[in-house]
């Protein structure tokens, strides 16, 4: 008991190393509820809470099932509980929490489980959009895609908001029309308090036929931006779109997709083609809109940051590499939390980060790529670009102990003042972690795969940009991941899809005779080590039998986009410092939140009160889907204090 205990606390001296900057106590953050949730397994109740920032090593809870207490002492070693239940029938349960062994006066947390409730899940009725059809008479449904959480009314219990890609989505790098995106919004049922409408939906916002459906157009980003209490949601709008109370914004009749010929030349190419083009949006207003997060009202709109202007200038003229949009939550100012929205990667690249009051958005600064390499080229003409670096995704984290972050985008890095930080120069890539790979680690190294068939991988200080070693490749290795996984070697594995096996901190490679998942992580089981999440299961490496061992299956649902089967989301959304896994069934009509039944010896404080973890989570959406990844180290070799 002792040592959980002061496992705990070792974490938490673990946090003030790794991020010596972030000052807890002025920072904007969420005040979150305890996250009970209860789920059936078979004839027993998985009963799970948040430990908080808030909690000392004397804190400790009692269990209540309609009034009755379950556990015979204090629990103290965890925030997990297995009790015996009857199938059928429903439980009220009821968390106590005590400080010196005496129940206090704090808010209880409870959780009823229905009669009907059997799975090890929650299930969340969804609104299935009705079919449509495009100008050229093609019919097309929606599928339940990314989502993104935040606390929308205050309560300190999560929101979920997903985004319904139609069937028709496209690549910005192929043709034809799509269907309109929507963003909805759900309580998650058992949560919290009960929606004031007796129902999980919340409201719908449709972006209207002017913003294209596809992993590359729509970045939302849902969080407490004005520091109210209540998360916002900023995502690029159009004209038609509609807010969550069904106000449309600008021009209701404006139609902008094209299906006509036009000349493909670029600037400085000689050659002048011919192409059609059907279905881009390539003219027209864009704009950016921070909508309510109770609501769905539109809050402020302004016009979006950088326009497109002249799509040549960006590497085409049909609107592929123009519309290639990211997007992050970062605190700038080590304070506030900023919206920056992030245009071209391939190219040109800009960030504009933004800043919201309650009532405006106000511009904080913009990265111009081709400025600051005009700039540089004036006294090094041979120094490295800017331009060109992006990845399909970025990562957020003070890297240089200012108290402020940077955004870790791609192959380069953007000061948290808007000015260039680093670059290496090797381009665009699939994949990118940010986190401290050493187990005594106080700062953040990037791992970070390219898909010129010249650079491999490489790993890197996130502050300087150096390379620690790379990896060469002759192929685009187009997927990448890292994870402690192995408790032989000291600190976090690495690993791509350039060759089976891993490589430890000092770049050594231990190959395999099979492939490691390479799309996603999350923390299931009760150990420190980390499990695979892809392609509809939990899998973990067996290092003794040289395996992946399934963990979890997950029956009847649909991971999303292709063949980085990502989740809808996962991350530490409830419960016990382990990761939810929010899903889609193969039906589309609900989601369900998978959260572990497997017991642990630890007891951690929820995942998203670490800063550059809860930034992660804000992000995963954007692009190509990435694992949460914490400021802190996280593996085999946590230990306890002494």
């Amino acid at each position: 008991m002792k040592r959980i205990l002061t496992t705990l606390f070792a974490l938490a001296s673990l946090v003030a190393e790794a991020q010596p900057a972030y000052d807890m106590s002025r920072i904007q953050h969420e005040q979150l509820s305890r996250g009970l949730v209860c789920v059936r397994q078979a004839d027993s109740v998985i009963i799970s809470w948040r430990l908080l920032p808030s909690d000392t090593p004397n804190t400790s809870f009692n269990v209540y099932a309609d009034g009755h207490l379950l556990n015979s002492t204090p629990i103290t070693s965890s925030t997990f509980y297995k009790a015996k239940t009857t199938a059928g029938s429903s439980v009220s349960y009821r968390l106590a929490t005590l400080d010196n062994g005496v129940e206090s006066a704090r808010k209880d947390a409870t959780y009823t489980l229905p009669a009907d409730a059997s799975e090890p899940y929650l299930t969340i009725p969804l609104r299935t959009p009705a079919p449509g059809t495009t100008p050229d008479g093609r019919r097309y449904g929606y599928i339940a895609n990314d989502a993104s959480v935040g606390d929308i009314d205050g309560d300190g219990d999560y929101e979920i908001i997903i985004k319904w890609d139609p069937t028709n989505a496209h690549d910005n790098s192929h043709e034809g029309y799509t269907g309109n995106v929507l963003l909805d919004c759900y309580k998650i049922p058992g949560i919290g308090k009960p929606s004031a409408t007796g129902s999980a939906f919340q409201w719908r916002i449709d972006l209207g036929p002017n913003i294209r459906a596809g992993a590359h157009y729509t970045q939302f980003l849902v969080y407490d931006f004005d520091g109210d209490g209540s998360a916002e949601l900023i995502c690029k709008t159009a004209d038609g779109t509609r807010d969550g109370l069904g106000i449309v914004i600008g021009d209701s009749t404006a139609d902008y997709r094209t299906n006509e010929i036009i000349s493909t030349r670029i600037r400085g190419k000689r050659a002048d083609r011919q192409r059609r083009v059907v279905g881009r949006i390539l003219s027209g207003p864009e704009y950016l809109t921070v909508f309510s997060g109770k609501t769905g009202k539109a809050l402020c709109t302004v016009d979006y940051q950088p326009p497109r202007g002249n799509l040549a200038d960006w590497g085409d003229t049909y609107g592929n590499r123009c519309d290639r949009f990211l997007a992050c939550v970062a605190y700038l100012d080590g304070v506030h939390p900023s919206a920056v929205m992030c245009r071209g990667y391939y190219t040109k690249t800009y960030l504009a980060a933004y800043d919201f009051d309650g009532k405006d958005l106000r511009l904080r600064w913009l990265f111009d790529s081709e400025k600051t390499d005009r700039e540089r080229r004036k006294s090094n003409p041979k120094a490295l670009p800017y331009s060109g670096q992006g990845n399909h995704n970025l990562r957020v984290g003070d890297v240089d102990g200012d108290g402020c972050d940077e955004i870790t985008y791609g192959s380069m890095a953007v000061d948290n003042d808007g000015t260039g930080l680093y670059t290496t120069g090797m381009g665009h890539g699939d994949a990118i972690h940010l986190m401290p790979f050493y187990p005594d680690s106080t700062t953040l190294q990037v791992w970070d795969v390219h898909e010129n068939r010249r650079d491999g991988s490489d790993f890197r200080d996130a502050r300087t940009g150096r390379i620690i070693f790379q990896i060469p490749s002759d192929i685009d290795v187009g997927r990448g991941m890292a994870a402690d996984i192995d408790p032989r070697y000291p600190g976090v594995e690495m690993w791509s899809i350039s060759q089976k096996g891993y490589y430890d901190t000092s770049g050594t490679h231990h190959p395999t005779d099979f492939w490691i998942p390479q799309n996603s992580a999350v923390w299931w089981d009760g150990d420190l080590l980390r499990e695979m999440l892809d392609h509809n299961e939990v899998s973990k490496f067996n290092w003794t039998d040289m395996r992946m061992d399934v963990l979890q299956h997950f029956d009847g649902c649909s991971f999303n986009n292709g063949s980085k089967s990502n989740p809808c989301l996962a991350a530490d959304i409830l419960g016990d410092w382990r990761e939810e896994v929010i899903v889609r069934n193969r039906e589309n009509t609900e989601l369900r939140i998978y959260t572990t039944t497997i017991p642990t010896a630890y007891r951690f404080p929820c995942w998203m009160h670490d800063i550059i973890y809860r930034l992660s989570v804000a992000t995963e959406n954007i692009g190509y889907n990435q694992p949460r990844e914490a400021g802190i180290y996280m593996g085999a070799e946590t230990k306890p204090s002494k």
